[in-house]
């Protein structure tokens, strides 16, 4: 069963745009394994709250500005 675990900032995706995600995660794993790990195919889409990472010793937070609004 291959699995794909997106690790992303919360809100910086709309839902559509997450669906989008998981459906070519799905097509990208079925075009190198083929057709029958379709039905087993996991696609997690985790949201990281901010505060929740950092990166060179600083926590991120992410601008209002990348912030989807649906």
């Amino acid at each position: 069963m291959p699995f794909a675990n997106y690790k992303l900032p919360q809100d910086s995706l709309t839902n559509a745009q997450k669906e989008d995600l998981i459906h070519k995660t799905t097509e990208l794993m079925v075009g190198l394994f083929g057709e029958a790990v379709r039905p087993t195919t996991m696609v997690l889409v985790e949201e990281i709250k901010d505060g929740g990472y950092g990166r060179a010793d600083e926590v991120f937070v992410m601008p209002d500005d990348y912030r989807v609004r649906e």
